[in-house]
């Protein structure tokens, strides 16, 4: 009944982020290894100056860390990888489209960890065009 539904908690949606990366292909995983996924309600302000974003609502996810083609076994200790999911921005996006919010949280999870493999935005906007 929809009358009991409610919003995901950070845990919830983190969850759920983990259960959708773990049915993604074990190949497309084991490339992952050592990447940490986290959810937070938004982006810290940094982030969003960084990125120069005009609202707290603009950005779904970051890739924070070297992607893949960056890294070399002569790296000085370094932070992990991490792909971050914000909570409220995707679910505002999730309330204005015809998606379910697993699809959403996919897209946006795929769309970070194709950074982590050091693609472009516009690299993922042609894969995904191709896959349609």
């Amino acid at each position: 009944m929809w009358t009991n539904l409610k919003a995901p908690s950070l845990a919830e949606m983190e969850a759920m982020a983990h259960d959708v990366f773990e049915r993604l292909p074990k190949r497309f995983r084991d490339l992952c290894e050592g990447v940490i996924i986290r959810v937070e309600d938004f982006p810290t302000d940094e982030v969003l100056d960084e990125m120069d974003c005009e609202s707290e609502f603009d950005l779904l996810g970051l890739f924070q860390g070297t992607g893949l083609p960056h890294q070399s076994t002569s790296d000085v200790a370094r932070l992990p990888n991490m792909v971050w999911l914000y909570r409220r921005p995707i679910l505002d996006y999730w309330a204005g489209h015809e998606e379910t919010l697993g699809n959403v949280v996919r897209h946006v999870l795929v769309h970070e960890i194709g950074h982590h493999f050091g693609l472009s935005d516009d690299d993922i906007t042609e894969i995904e065009a191709g896959a349609e």
